[in-house]
């Protein structure tokens, strides 16, 4: 084993490939995403892994990233018995009522200007630092906020593979 490679890597590297496609769909719903990290399997580094994820979330298309953002739920309302979502949200965790609620109208407003849920890479922020985003965002054009959400679903997808290739047996 090289000092790059994990027994987590090469767990997955060797999983069967309805396994290693479930366990992708788990770190993002997108199945081009998950369909072009297969087909370079085996991965020689966690790091070719990162670097394959990244040129497949450049290269899909208009649909494949709305079926990557339907896999995430609304910032401030983590998926019930979700310990990734929760986790991942945790910096709403302790937020005010107040915020919380302001959370949910920003949602609201930015999910009807573009059509589909308001998407941060949340790991580490708090909840004053979300909001300050989707208010910030909401005044960027469609397009601009479709590469900004690609950006943040290669940030989300780089940790969520991390965790599946530091974990144990």
């Amino acid at each position: 084993m090289t000092p790059t490679s994990t027994p987590g890597l090469t767990r997955f590297n060797a999983l069967e490939e309805h396994a290693a496609r479930t366990a992708l769909h788990e770190a993002c719903a997108s199945t081009a995403w998950a369909e072009r990290l297969l087909a370079a399997r085996p991965y020689a580094t966690a790091e070719d892994l990162y670097t394959a994820s990244d040129a497949a979330m450049a290269e899909l298309a208009a649909e494949d990233l709305a079926e990557a953002m339907a896999g995430h739920p609304p910032i401030g309302r983590p998926k019930p018995g979700d310990p990734t979502s929760a986790r991942e949200q945790r910096g709403m965790a302790g937020a005010s009522d107040a915020l919380k609620a302001e959370m949910l109208e920003l949602n609201l407003a930015y999910q009807e200007r573009f059509g589909h849920v308001f998407l941060i890479c949340a790991t580490g922020l708090t909840g004053e630092q979300m909001r300050d985003a989707v208010r910030e965002r909401l005044g960027n054009t469609p397009e601009r906020e479709r590469e900004i959400v690609r950006t943040e679903l290669g940030k989300i997808n780089r940790i969520r593979l991390a965790r599946l290739v530091a974990e144990e047996a």
